[in-house]
C-alpha cells in the first residue's frame, strides 16, 4: 500500500452511481411493490451496499482500512433503469472514491441476484465516481506568481561550521517541489540581534515568506521564538498549533516546539524546529495549505486600496 502517513486528515467525501436496467416492466413493477421473491430489493441490496463499503480495504489490496462516518445508498427509479447512488463520507488521510464505487457495485450485483430469477436480461452498466471532494487537491492553492522566499538556518554550531545543515535544504527542498523562488538562503548564529535583523531586513527586501528553522526548542540558546515575536504586527496562532497537532501525533516530544508564526508588514514568518525530522514534519504539515494565505492576504490589501 501507498505510504499515506505523511498526510493531513480532513473530510472527504465520494458518491458513485451504476445502472441496473431490466428487461420488462413487470420486473420494475415487482421491485417497486415488494413481491421479488427473494425480498424486498431495495432494502436487501443497501444492507449489502453498506457492508461492502466498509469492507472494501478486505477486498481491494491496496486500499487502507479507513473510518467510515456516513454512508448513504439511494435509489431512483426510471423507466426500466434503477440509478444507485452510494455517498460516502470520512474524515482521514486517503480519500473514499474506490469504498463508494464498491458499494456502488455490490448493491448492483445484488439487485442482479434477486432479479435474475424472474428476469434473465437484468444488466449492470455504468458503474462510475460522479462525484469526490476533500483531500490535497481540492485544498491546493494556486497562485498567479511564485513566492519570494527566504530560508534562514538558526544554530550556533552550524554557522561555525561543526555541523552541516540539513533541515534548511530539506525545507528548501518542499519549497522547490511546490514550485516556489528561493531568493535568499542563510546559516547566521543564535543571537537575537542578529535574527531580529534579519528578519527585517528581508522584509524590507520584499520576501513574501520568510522561514526560520532551528531555535524553537527548549535549549538555553533557543531564542527564536523570543527574537520574532516582539516583530510580528500580525500573529496567525493557528499554524502552529496545526504543525505541533501534526508533530503529536508522530512523536510526544513535539509538544515542546515553541514556534511562532504570522506576519512582519507583508511577509509571513513561520519559525520551524531545527532538526531535519522535525522540519520536515512542519513543511507536511503547513505546505500547499498555508499558500491560501498570499490569496487572501492580497484579497484584503486590494479591498482596500
Amino acid at each position: 500500500m501507498n505510504n499515506i502517513s505523511k498526510k493531513v486528515s480532513s473530510l472527504r467525501k465520494a458518491i458513485a452511481t451504476a445502472l441496473i436496467t431490466v428487461s420488462k416492466q413487470e420486473t420494475i413493477d415487482a421491485v417497486v411493490n415488494k413481491t421479488v421473491p427473494k425480498g424486498d430489493v431495495f432494502e436487501f441490496s443497501r444492507a449489502a451496499g453498506l457492508l461492502a463499503v466498509k469492507k472494501t480495504s478486505d477486498a481491494i489490496p491496496d486500499c487502507h482500512p479507513l473510518p467510515i462516518e456516513y454512508t448513504a445508498i439511494s435509489f431512483k427509479v426510471e423507466q426500466l433503469t434503477i440509478l444507485i447512488s452510494v455517498e460516502v463520507h470520512t474524515v482521514y488521510k486517503t480519500g473514499v472514491e474506490v469504498e463508494a464505487m464498491h458499494g456502488a457495485c455490490i448493491t448492483a450485483l445484488t439487485i442482479y441476484d434477486m432479479l435474475k430469477p424472474i428476469d434473465k436480461s437484468v444488466e449492470i452498466s455504468s458503474v462510475r465516481l460522479a462525484e469526490k471532494k476533500g483531500g490535497k487537491s481540492d485544498f491546493k492553492t494556486q497562485l498567479e506568481e511564485p513566492l519570494s522566499c527566504a530560508v534562514i538556518v538558526c544554530s550556533d554550531t552550524i554557522s561555525t561550521g561543526s555541523k552541516q545543515d540539513f533541515a534548511g535544504k530539506a525545507i528548501m527542498d518542499k519549497l522547490k517541489q511546490l514550485q516556489q523562488d528561493i531568493d535568499h538562503y542563510e546559516i547566521i548564529p543564535d543571537e537575537t540581534a542578529i535574527i531580529q535583523k534579519k528578519a527585517l531586513e528581508l522584509c524590507d527586501h520584499g520576501i513574501q515568506l520568510l522561514l526560520f528553522t532551528g531555535g524553537t526548542g527548549l535549549s538555553p540558546r533557543d531564542i527564536t521564538p523570543e527574537a520574532i515575536t516582539p516583530l510580528l504586527d500580525r500573529t496567525i496562532p493557528g499554524i502552529m498549533e496545526a504543525a505541533r497537532n501534526y508533530g503529536q501525533q508522530r512523536t510526544p516530544y513535539a509538544m515542546l516546539s515553541r514556534g511562532v508564526a504570522g506576519f512582519i508588514k507583508n511577509t509571513l514568518v513561520i519559525t520551524l524546529p531545527g532538526s531535519t525530522r522535525g522540519a520536515e514534519e512542519t513543511m507536511d504539515a503547513l505546505f500547499p495549505y498555508v499558500l491560501h494565505i498570499f490569496k487572501v492576504a492580497n484579497g484584503l490589501r486590494h479591498d482596500k486600496e
